[in-house]
């Protein structure tokens, strides 16, 4: 009895999914949601949101795949507890956000927020120009996403320090761990960006206490999760002058109300969750190859650790 994949996500891509097994893959029965074949075929589930029935409706499922780069949209708790779980770790995914944040440091770096509220007045206001050696800046979070921001930034001179739960190693990044260092870490960020995961842990991670942390007039890039950030806390920072600029992501909720005082504030730019996006040609390759890992009884790439939530 053969295989069946059933892909429960944006339909547009998963035609573009279908083709790539339909070539590199032709042995696995693709299927798009909501024809799944037959039921006890159906081995792989790559989803946004899995069906909540899922022990029921697939009892032979042996992998679960997030659609994207998180898993923090699961609720595990009724996932089945042998059933591995596997993020998305795509070149794609990496690539997307690397711009981003090159994108919105750079920006801020050269004060460009500042400069587009001077053409709005109508002055010609040079400011002083710094070097990317004079620019502090900081990454939460060093999955895949983190180290590979970081490997940029470095590249472009700036002085980067990176933090996370673990200890890492990252060639010209000052790696900092634990909450032992976060004060530390956090002093160190004239522009920070985050790049954790959302778990409970980093709910409300970033309030009023550890905003404070940071230098006087520091920056903040957040394109990790929305629940992550106290929005009330960042809107204080901001007009107490101890922020600078924040530039954002990923809001909780979002879309923000209409009345919500983000949307006009003079010191923030809001994107609407486009930082980074699976492409699905690679996105569909990533997943064929860590098929293929699995049948040859190696853990695939993105494997989630259910005790630390990514």
């Amino acid at each position: 009895m053969g295989s069946t994949f059933v892909y429960k996500a944006d339909p547009a891509r998963g035609l573009q999914w279908a083709e790539v097994f339909r070539r590199e893959a032709p042995e696995i029965d693709f299927r798009i949601w909501p024809d799944i074949g037959d039921p006890q075929r159906v081995h792989y589930l790559a989803a946004w949101e899995p069906p909540r029935d899922l022990a029921q409706r697939f009892p032979h499922l042996k992998l679960l795949f997030s659609s994207g780069a998180g898993v923090d949209q699961f609720d595990f708790s009724v996932l089945p507890a042998r059933l591995p779980v596997v993020r998305m770790v795509e070149p794609g995914i990496i690539r997307g956000m690397v711009e981003y944040v090159m994108h919105a440091v750079l920006d801020l770096h050269r004060d460009m927020p500042q400069y587009r509220r001077a053409q709005q007045r109508g002055q010609w206001q040079p400011l002083p120009v710094r070097t990317a050696a004079e620019r502090r800046v900081g990454v939460l979070g060093l999955g895949s996403l983190g180290q590979a921001v970081l490997q940029q930034l470095s590249a472009f001179g700036f002085d980067c320090a990176g933090w996370s739960r673990s200890r890492h190693v990252i060639e010209r990044v000052r790696c900092l761990a634990g909450a032992t260092q976060l004060d530390e870490f956090l002093s160190h960020c004239q522009i920070l960006v985050c790049l954790l995961p959302l778990t409970e842990e980093t709910r409300g991670f970033l309030d009023a206490a550890r905003l404070q942390r940071l230098p006087a007039g520091a920056s903040l890039v957040q394109v990790g999760r929305g629940p992550q950030l106290v929005l009330p806390d960042l809107l204080a920072a901001l007009d107490s002058g101890h922020l600078a600029e924040a530039v954002l992501d990923v809001t909780e909720p979002e879309p923000l109300p209409a009345s919500h005082p983000l949307w006009s504030h003079p010191r923030v730019r809001i994107t609407p969750h486009i930082a980074s996006m699976t492409q699905p040609v690679s996105a569909a390759r990533v997943v064929i190859d860590n098929l293929r890992r699995f049948g040859r009884g190696e853990a695939p790439l993105g494997l989630v650790d259910r005790v630390r939530g990514y």
